[in-house]
């Protein structure tokens, strides 16, 4: 009976190691994380989230809610044989890598950036794929050595592999010959950056990237249109709203925080209200369903707190930055820099994140009626002031519906089959087809 109540989560990590756990069937999303926690030996993990794969659409658990909420009724009837998988994904960017006081969540951080950098369609942005994949040997290999004579040369341009450190598009374009030969000669020109220093380096490189540190949520322009071509994607300092266009995305509107006036939304509907001194039409879209709406509002939400919560630590990282440029204060940046490890401590951002996990929405009594239910949310409607960043109000999480939603980096999860054969991970995988190689 005992055996009966308990269910195994597999967490898979950014760097495609996993966790397990065993938890029981009443068990709330905040003992996963907690287990998590426990293994990797840290004590927050503030910028990152658990999510569940469902209907090909990456969802953030909300951690006062209980793990049946996600995963249906299979959860009840499975047993604790059969895992059931739970990613642990960045949910909010930052800025600047300092910002992360542990270095394996740092290093989770970078590698999430890593995969994201490999599947990158900004092909407008050549030159930044070389710098970062420069950072990126110098934060794993170090220091490129020197050597003299024409074989030895021929082997020191073969240490890596192009497809490791550029997208495959660019690949093609250039050749591998060409990365082989060019790569080796930027990656020297880091010679004596740290190995940690380089993978600050690469996590601030990235922030550029026009589609790196982003959330992207498909949205439909108007009700009846047959898919969704619009891409509202969250970023640290706003929203980026996009149009598919044969395959490509266009940007229609870059939107900073100080830019927008609200978000609403009413069932599938959403509305994003620029202020009124850009004089921007309400834009409005449709969602997936009501629930898709909630967890975007909650996400918009969470992101534009933390970057609040965090915008004075950037501005003195930056300083700091600067002043090391500037060659003429380097020991009192490296004295600064304890400091600001210490002053972030003491800003009490994990429980700011925490007080934003728990105003996103709140556990209530679960209704058999699940159409109704359904029909009752479509009925529901929020606003959030972003320039008062007010909590969302109390709602119900229920995604034992299908939906047909789109998923964020949706080739990472291609390996599942090979590492965890027969594991839930509620619904098939479906890649879209602009997203293919």
């Amino acid at each position: 009976m005992r055996t009966k109540q308990k269910r195994r989560v597999c967490i898979l990590l950014p760097n495609k190691q996993h966790l397990d756990c065993t938890v029981t069937v009443k068990a709330k999303a905040q003992e996963v994380l907690t287990s998590v926690l426990k293994q990797l030996g840290v004590t927050d993990l503030y910028i990152f989230g658990l999510a569940v794969l469902r209907d090909n659409e990456y969802l953030f658990l909300d951690l006062g809610l209980k793990l049946s909420k996600y995963f249906g009724k299979r959860w009840n009837r499975s047993s604790i044989t059969v895992p059931f998988i739970v990613f642990l994904r960045v949910q909010y960017y930052i800025e600047n890598g300092q910002l992360i006081l542990s270095s394996k969540v740092q290093q989770l951080y970078y590698t999430e950036l890593r995969q994201k950098v490999l599947r990158s369609q900004s092909r407008q942005q050549e030159a930044l794929f070389f710098q970062l994949a420069a950072s990126a040997l110098q934060a794993e290999v170090g220091d490129l050595e020197r050597r003299v004579g024409n074989e030895e040369e021929e082997e020191e341009r073969c240490y890596f592999l192009p497809e490791d450190y550029f997208p495959s598009w660019l690949i093609k374009r250039r050749g591998r010959d060409y990365l082989l030969q060019h790569g080796p000669a930027l990656h020297g020109d880091l010679r004596g950056v740290t190995r940690s220093q380089a993978t600050l380096q690469f996590i601030k490189e990235a922030g550029s990237l026009q589609d790196g540190p982003v959330t992207f949520y498909r949205m439909r322009q108007n009700k009846r249109e047959r898919r969704s071509s619009i891409l509202l994607g969250v970023v640290v300092k706003g929203v980026h709203i996009y149009e598919e266009v044969e395959g490509k995305l266009c940007l229609l509107y870059d939107l900073s925080w100080t830019n927008i006036d609200r978000f609403t939304f009413q069932g599938r509907r959403f509305e994003v209200a620029a202020v009124g001194s850009l004089c921007l039409p309400e834009l409005v879209y449709y969602t997936h369903s009501a629930f898709h709406s909630k967890h975007i509002l909650r996400h918009l939400t969470n992101s534009h707190r933390l970057h609040i919560d965090t915008r004075d630590a950037v501005s003195y990282i930056q300083q700091l930055e600067d002043m090391e440029a500037s060659h003429f204060y380097k020991e009192a940046y490296i004295c600064d820099t304890a400091g600001l490890r210490q002053r972030l401590q003491t800003d009490n951002l994990t429980s700011s994140m925490s007080d934003c996990s728990a105003a996103a929405g709140t556990s209530t009594a679960w209704s058999k009626e699940e159409e109704e239910e359904e029909a009752e949310e479509d009925e529901e409607s929020f606003t959030v002031m972003v320039a008062f960043v007010l909590t969302v109000a109390e709602v119900e999480l229920c995604v034992d519906e299908p939906e047909e939603v789109f998923v964020d980096d949706p080739a990472e999860v291609s390996w599942l089959a090979e590492l965890i054969r027969g594991a839930s991970v509620d619904g098939a995988v479906v890649f879209p087809s602009s997203w293919e190689g």
